[in-house]
């Protein structure tokens, strides 16, 4: 362990205690293939949710007749609308995810931005995009 990785705390017994600052190389290569894994996953539910909302790969009523056609509209804008919001909050997965690729590159993965103590293993292995750690995610 580096002393980049490492600070020293002294505790009541004034005997030295290591807390660690930055999670390892080889801990981050772990978060990086998970962060990818789930990647890949999100980049082609957004390409789905995409295709859904332009009917690139349209089965719908288009060719059918008008009387049926004008009952499916208003399911239709519906249904597009609400893949349109979905589509929305998979991009915005997908960009948390690649920000938090950028943070591992730069060895600032799992470091809370607003303690500066690193989130917990177990969160990040739930939510590998995480940026807070519980404690201050229930301050906010």
């Amino acid at each position: 362990m580096d002393s980049r990785q490492a600070q020293g705390k002294v505790d009541d017994n004034q005997t030295p205690q290591l807390e660690k600052v930055r999670y390892s190389d080889e801990e981050l290569q772990e978060f990086k293939a998970i962060i990818l894994k789930k990647l890949e996953k999100a980049r082609d539910d957004y390409e789905h949710l995409r295709a859904a909302i332009t009917h690139s790969t349209s089965n719908d009523v288009e060719d059918t007749s008008p009387t049926f056609h004008v009952m499916e509209e208003g399911a239709s804008a519906l249904s597009k609308e609400e893949s349109g919001q979905l589509a929305q909050r998979q991009y915005k997965f997908i960009q948390s995810l690649e920000a938090a690729l950028v943070r591992i590159e730069n060895k600032t993965y799992g470091v809370c931005r607003v303690t500066g103590k690193l989130i917990p293993k177990e969160r990040l292995m739930l939510v590998p995009h995480a940026t807070l750690s519980v404690e201050a995610k229930n301050q906010r």
